[in-house]
């Protein structure tokens, strides 16, 4: 058994851990206020931009009955061949389980698209979700071809994707949580817009922690692209909290000072839903289709905008749920040093008092 000089280094380190956590808490618990407000900042504009686009929709055919296509390659649907998966994770741990949930509902995702035979590229933003597939998948090959032509007066320039496994890693997009920047995201969803049209991959998929407040949180893995119906979300796989976790969360949160109720929703959010569902006849200045086709891409700048601010604000909630867990153990290690101190010192002083009884008794 440790002696009583040991046991005090243990209470000690123990403490000063606890400080630490505590600190870790408070501060996830303030940015985590942020993120709430980041987000309900963003609502507005979202809903306003859907309740747009559902009001050009009914000004606006959406297939062209003579050539009998889609008026916009983004609600083209085509047979799943080549997916494109957006995992979002953290840069950082100490998150419970935050960053390995997503990992494994990513993980499950790509599995099931190999069972099917299809390819899948898989996009990261966050060090920790580019650190798990790094070790598994290897990265994409690209030939540059810069070819001349008319002595030098034109130049043909492209990239050739050279596919060599069914799974590949493609770009890394941690740089999008270092500053969340609407227009780095508005470049990225471009991107990906860009191979979508030109039918590099069929579909695109979201996997990331859905954010409603502190008890309500899922991961979850949403359909992008194509787009089937504007202003609502495709799911297809969701992973709810557990009881023992949203009761972890809910302590956490009230010692915290955070409050773990959904936000309300404002004036201009109530306003905004009217835009789309009244009955009026609206002017534009702009040809609806011309519209159309320009919102288009700007509403899946916004899904990928919205999926960030709501994974940014769920990485806060469970690292301060998780340091509240591990204030609360330190606490408890602890009383536990303590009393097992307590009773070191109890039984060295009993020894010492017998020693002295005895040595008395035998003069």
């Amino acid at each position: 058994m440790a002696n009583v000089l040991d046991l005090k280094r243990r209470i000690r380190s123990v403490k000063n851990t606890r400080q630490i956590t505590k600190a870790m808490k408070m501060v996830s618990a303030a940015k985590l206020r942020r993120a709430q407000e980041r987000a309900m900042q963003a609502r507005p504009y979202a809903q306003m931009l859907a309740a747009v686009l559902e009001s050009l929709v009914r000004r606006t055919a959406m297939y062209d009955d003579a050539a009998g296509e889609v008026m916009h390659p983004l609600l083209v649907e085509r047979e799943e061949k080549n997916v494109l998966v957006l995992v979002i994770a953290g840069d950082k741990g100490f998150a419970g389980a935050f960053n390995s949930n997503i990992g494994k509902a990513a993980q499950n995702f790509v599995n099931e698209r190999v069972a099917k035979g299809q390819n899948v590229d898989v996009e990261t933003v966050g060090r920790k979700s580019r650190d798990l597939f790094k070790r598994r998948y290897p990265d994409a090959v690209w030939e540059h071809k810069d070819v001349e032509y008319d002595n030098g007066l034109s130049h043909h320039i492209e990239d050739i994707r050279h596919r060599a496994q069914q799974v590949e890693l493609t770009y890394d997009r941690s740089h999008l949580l270092a500053k969340l920047n609407f227009s780095e995201v508005d470049k990225v969803a471009h991107s990906i817009i860009e191979r979508y049209e030109r039918a590099e991959i069929d579909a695109v998929y979201l996997v990331f922690n859905e954010f409603k407040s502190v008890i309500a949180q899922r991961v979850v893995v949403e359909k992008l692209l194509p787009i089937r119906k504007l202003g609502t979300h495709e799911y297809t796989a969701i992973e709810e909290m557990t009881e023992e976790q949203r009761e972890a969360a809910a302590h956490a949160a009230a010692t915290s000072g955070v409050s773990i109720h959904e936000p309300e929703q404002t004036a201009m959010e109530e306003e905004a839903k009217k835009f789309g569902t009244a009955d009026v006849d609206y002017l534009f200045d702009q040809d609806p289709k011309r519209l159309f086709r320009h919102l288009m891409p700007r509403y899946v700048t916004t899904q990928i905008y919205h999926a960030l601010i709501e994974s940014v604000a769920s990485e806060h909630a469970s690292r301060m749920t998780a340091m509240d867990a591990a204030s609360s153990n330190a606490s408890d290690m602890i009383d536990t040093l303590t009393l097992t101190m307590n009773r070191v010192r109890q039984a060295a002083i009993t020894k010492e008092i017998i020693e002295i009884v005895s040595g008395a008794s035998a003069l």
